[in-house]
């Protein structure tokens, strides 16, 4: 079955079919994923919002590293990547605008971050809680190794200073795109981990960008149900030899 020939052939756009619409807005799914209270929560350096290096070197400058340094990096350029990719940057009194443009500014990509080596910060799954830009732990421990595997053995997930594994909220998009979400919610992505992918060169860095990966495994490890919400793209962010 040619289920990538059908996608694009039925989440077309037509005149005709987007006659008539109209949006359900008591249904409108909410823009943040929140977790319990009790969980351990991480405040983040403030990040840096002005200066640094010129945009075209960094675009010259960028490539896709896979051999990284075992070694730690500060909280604080963790914060500064983690704003760079999909902080606010705009607060107005009925949106809160991002680094990163999203179709709609419903914003259907959550980030977590899996941490091998962040100096003052314990291993394990965080959740990044975009509008307080705060970190939540989720599960404590050494996973590098298990996201490795689950991304065919690219080791470099276990090197790696940290990942950002992003999902996608499905109905967050659908509820206004219908079955032209998808189209959205992976460009999304891409716009998101291009912010990373620059921000760490900006900051001395390398990145990879990873599509390549067991679907289940990887929602398992950041504990998403793989049906309303489901990874879909993760970046490796480390020092380089």
């Amino acid at each position: 079955m040619n289920y990538g020939d059908d996608f694009q052939r039925l989440s077309k756009y037509g005149r005709e079919t987007l006659k008539g619409r109209s949006l359900a807005w008591d249904q409108k799914p909410p823009l943040y994923k929140a977790y319990p209270a009790e969980l351990e929560r991480v405040e983040l350096d403030k990040p840096d919002r002005s200066g640094g290096k010129p945009l075209f070197d960094l675009l010259q400058n960028r490539r896709s590293e896979r051999d990284f340094k075992f070694t730690s990096i500060s909280r604080k350029i963790l914060s500064q990547i983690l704003w760079a990719a999909q902080g606010i940057s705009l607060a107005t009194k009925h949106h809160q605008f991002r680094t990163a443009p999203s179709a709609g500014a419903l914003y259907p990509v959550e980030t977590y971050c899996l941490v091998n080596n962040v100096e003052d910060l314990k291993n394990g799954i965080y959740h990044y809680t975009v509008p307080y830009h705060t970190l939540v732990l989720i599960k404590e421990g050494n996973f590098g190794t298990e996201l490795a595997q689950a991304a065919l053995g690219q080791s470099m997930l276990r090197d790696a200073a940290f990942v950002m594994v992003w999902s996608a909220m499905i109905e967050r998009s659908k509820w206004k795109y219908e079955q032209r979400a998808y189209r959205y919610i992976y460009m999304d992505a891409g716009h998101i981990a291009q912010n990373a992918a620059l921000a760490a060169v900006s900051l001395g860095l390398g990145s990879c960008q990873i599509g390549a990966f067991f679907d289940e495994e990887v929602n398992n490890i950041i504990e998403v149900d793989g049906e309303q919400e489901t990874a879909i793209y993760m970046t490796a962010i480390g020092k380089t030899w």
